[in-house]
């Protein structure tokens, strides 16, 4: 509309660009014309698409009452679940340790309801072998002045013959419920592996820091004899000092050990649901045994490799039911409805009543190569799952070797640190003797305190090393539900049947 004053609006549904001044440009009309046109044709993204709102992102309630640090505790011998307390026990075995996370760790709860989820994906996959039903109420045709009439309808339909679409459609379900069963098999190898090596760190540092009080303490006789002596001026005035240096690095070094041992207990702590501080670990002799170092791993029991080969056959059921989906389907229908103050427009009668049996077949023929696409994808994906389970079979290989390297080389290097502390124990005593002597400085002496120390603390290490490597390969080749006795145990109502 132009106005007299020389001035117009123009208006764009759902836009409007108004009050365009009359001096404006054409060139500035043709721009403004042009982006309300490109914003009905081709609107905006969605803001949230490339922004972050953290307001809208942290409005969620937070819900810790399921996850509280003291849990329901169980025994490792399946006998009814007890209560610590505020309370922890004193003495913890592996086995109780495991069991006690895997009752509680929300990791577990979710791979079950994922378990669960999917029982009920399968339930709706199979509904489509039975009768469907549905109804309404409809209008009458508005445009021929009906619009106070009503029908009311009601029509079922069974499936007679698909071609086997919707049993590849339940096929793939029970093929994705075998892959979520192996997630949950994954999830339990995780937490158990957690636990142990957890429980094997907190155990090393454990002996490593009373190792680190030890190495205090024979500091500080030599510390004692060094003053003892440079107050009665046999020796120098500067052994003293250097008996307090080195007392104070060993001082440091505690506090180093007890950090790395409280990072443990506190990891513990967070696994178990109770301040483990006090707890005194047992590390089972059978550990060893069980492990079954020199055995050829089965390969079939290892979850990593249960979840590769459930995805290759989802995959080889997703690409059957792609091919399936261009057969017909064949189906029985039956129809009733009745009119209510109008016609019925299936026989044009006024309150009119209508039913119908028939049989048909739908197809589709044609839908633009969807139909070979999908197929293509599905070979993709099974291709990619077969390279998966591959991939997985090369990991385990490679670790298995790996380990069992590891586990050889830290076993002849404990013999040689053994060889090394008999040595350097022995060297201690002669370097006293010529101490006393004034042939041996109190460094010497210092020198020799501080070998025998790390000598024990490098045996402790080699040790809790074989005893890591070994709770890593029990997790590695599948052995972990069989080492800490997990199955036949039902874990937050889910059991685990070997």
């Amino acid at each position: 509309m132009i106005t007299k004053r020389g001035s117009f609006v123009i208006l764009l549904l759902p836009f409007s660009i108004s009050m365009v001044h009359a001096e404006s440009t054409s060139k500035d009309y043709l721009h403004s014309f042009k982006d309300g046109i490109s914003q009905i044709f081709s609107p905006k993204p969605t803001r949230s698409a490339d922004k972050i709102d953290i307001t809208e992102l942290s409005k969620f309630p937070l819900d810790t009452s399921r996850v509280a640090e003291l849990p329901v505790i169980g025994r490792a011998d399946n006998a009814p679940l007890t209560q610590y307390g505020n309370i922890a026990p004193r003495r913890l075995s592996f086995k109780e340790a495991v069991h006690i996370a895997v009752q509680r760790r929300p990791e577990i709860t979710q791979s079950i309801s994922s378990v669960a989820e999917q029982a009920s994906n399968i339930d709706l996959a199979k509904s489509k072998y039975y009768p469907q039903l549905s109804g309404g109420l409809q209008t009458a045709d508005l445009t021929k002045g009906e619009r106070g009439g009503q029908v009311v309808s009601l029509s079922a339909s069974q499936m007679l013959y698909d071609f086997g679409k919707v049993k590849s459609g339940v096929n793939i379900e029970e093929a994705k419920m075998l892959q979520q069963q192996a997630r949950v098999l994954v999830s339990l190898d995780e937490i158990s592996y957690d636990v142990a090596s957890a429980i094997v760190n907190a155990k090393r540092y454990q002996e490593i820091t009373n190792i680190a009080r030890q190495q205090i303490k024979g500091i500080g006789r030599i510390a004692e004899i060094a003053n003892l002596r440079a107050k009665a001026g046999i020796s120098s005035q500067a052994d003293p000092i250097q008996a307090q240096s080195n007392l104070e690095a060993a001082e440091s070094n505690l506090v180093v050990q007890e950090t790395q041992l409280k990072q443990y207990q506190q990891r513990l702590r967070t696994l178990l649901g109770f301040d483990v501080s006090n707890v005194e670990w047992d590390i089972p002799d059978e550990l060893v045994r069980k492990a079954e170092l020199y055995q050829d791993p089965d390969f079939t029991q290892i979850p990593n490799m249960m979840l590769a080969q459930s995805g290759v056959e989802v995959a080889k059921l997703q690409k059957q039911q792609a091919k399936l989906s261009a057969y017909p389907t064949i189906n029985v229908r039956g129809s009733l409805s009745q009119a209510v103050n109008g016609r019925n427009p299936n026989n044009n009668k006024d309150d009119g009543f209508y039913n119908s049996i028939m049989l048909e077949a739908s197809s589709n023929f044609y839908q633009g190569g969807a139909i070979a696409a999908q197929t293509r994808a599905a070979s993709y994906a099974e291709e990619a799952a077969r390279a998966q389970v591959n991939t997985s079979y090369l990991d385990v290989l490679d670790q298995v070797r790996l380990i069992r390297e590891q586990i050889e080389n830290k076993k002849r290097q404990m013999s040689i640190l053994v060889q090394r502390r008999e040595t350097t124990v022995r060297t201690k005593e002669l370097y006293q003797e010529q101490y006393k002597l004034g042939t041996r400085t109190v460094v010497d002496l210092l020198n020799a305190e501080q070998a025998i120390h790390s000598a024990a603390q490098e045996i402790v290490s080699s040790q809790y090393d074989v005893y890591a490597a070994l709770v890593q390969y029990i997790q590695v080749t599948g052995r972990t539900r069989a080492t800490y006795d997990l199955n036949n145990t039902t874990i937050q109502g889910f059991e685990v049947q070997p």
